[in-house]
């Protein structure tokens, strides 16, 4: 009997200890390591952070969602070629989307991949993915997203303006294709971009008024400082409006909005001293770090980039070309500015009607 009892108390203590590791293991989750990198006093630290945990992730979900969350964070600090691999690694996982985790299809994060690999001038990858499973997809949106990166992959190989002809004729048709409605302003942005021709920010603002792409033109926000906006040579130039206005804009079509997104004004009440001590901190490193220069394009034809500088001396700036050879081999030139004592060339610049971002 003491023998039965015995086996019984084992039996219980190691169902115990069995539930415990479980419990344990569970807490171990995709949406609790995007909490604790969130927590992070940096971007960089946060991405460490996602480095060493998302691998430990054992269930395959999780891990999924892990690597999309990391794609993302990646890409808001400019790490465009890492974002792509996160992307493309979540992509290549045969899973459902974590709980508490953003919602995106396998698809959709190849698109990613494309999109980073794109901003980082990879075009023979973006191409790779392009031509992959994604190409026979059943959503008429992915597969207008596949058209359009398709003629930035071919905006982004061009070298001389003889060369966007064709990816222009492309994209002139795509206007008038019901198909291709869901990515209309993306399209009409880049061809006002490309040609300088004003009848595009007219269409913009006429048929799609609260897009984020409509705000650009108009000078309301301004467009991301991605490396693929500058690999690609231009027929013209072209300058936002300049227009005070709220900054209320409605999502893409790949983006689905959340119940998080509503403006919200924070009171005293609602931020902690630890929020406002960060706030006063950056702040305080605003004030005592300003950029070395501006960067205003990044080309693969050093007679685009000498165009540029003298465009810029014309309204009175000093710029100059250097140049950058990438481990793919390819020699960018890139177009500068030295930053002034105030620290205020950027605005200057932008007031300028010239698109530019900060080189610390």
């Amino acid at each position: 009997m003491k023998k039965i009892v015995f086996f019984l108390l084992a039996t219980f203590f190691f169902s115990l200890v069995t539930i415990t590791l479980n419990a344990q293991t569970a807490v171990n989750t995709a949406h609790l390591v995007a909490k604790e990198a969130a927590k992070k006093d940096s971007l960089p630290d946060a991405i460490s952070y996602l480095k060493k945990q998302i691998p430990t992730l054992t269930v395959a979900a999780e891990k999924r969602s892990g690597y999309v969350f990391l794609g993302s964070v990646q890409e808001q600090m400019g790490l465009y070629a890492d974002a792509g691999k996160s992307y493309a690694t979540a992509a290549g996982i045969a899973a459902t989307d974590a709980a508490g985790m953003p919602k995106k299809s396998n698809e959709q994060l190849v698109l990613d991949a494309v999109r980073c690999a794109l901003s980082s001038g990879d075009t023979t990858t973006a191409d790779n993915y392009l031509n992959s499973a994604v190409r026979n997809s059943k959503s008429d949106v992915i597969l207008a997203y596949v058209k359009l990166y398709e003629q930035w992959s071919s905006l982004c190989k061009a070298q001389t303006e003889k060369d966007l002809a064709e990816p222009i004729a492309m994209l002139k048709t795509y206007t008038g294709l019901a198909s291709m409605k869901s990515v209309a302003p993306a399209v009409l942005l880049t061809l006002w971009h490309v040609s300088g021709e004003q009848t595009y920010a007219d269409t913009l603002k006429k048929s799609y008024p609260a897009s984020p792409e409509t705000a650009v033109v108009k000078g309301v926000i301004q467009q991301l400082p991605a490396p693929f906006w500058y690999f690609v040579p231009r027929i013209g130039s072209v300058i936002p409006e300049v227009e005070q206005e709220p900054v209320t804009y409605q999502q893409s079509a790949d983006e689905k909005p959340s119940a998080t997104t509503a403006k919200q004004t924070p009171t005293e009440s609602t931020v902690s001293p630890k929020t406002e001590a960060k706030k006063v901190k950056s702040a305080e490193n605003e004030k005592q770090e300003k950029p070395l220069y501006q960067q205003l394009g990044l080309f693969k034809d050093s007679n685009n980039a000498n165009g540029l500088v003298e465009q810029l001396k014309k309204k009175g700036f000093s710029a100059r070309v250097t140049s950058e050879k990438r481990p793919s081999g390819t020699t960018y030139y890139l177009v500068v500015v030295d930053e002034n004592k105030d620290g205020t060339m950027g605005n200057e610049l932008r007031n300028a009607g010239f698109e530019c971002y900060g080189v610390y």
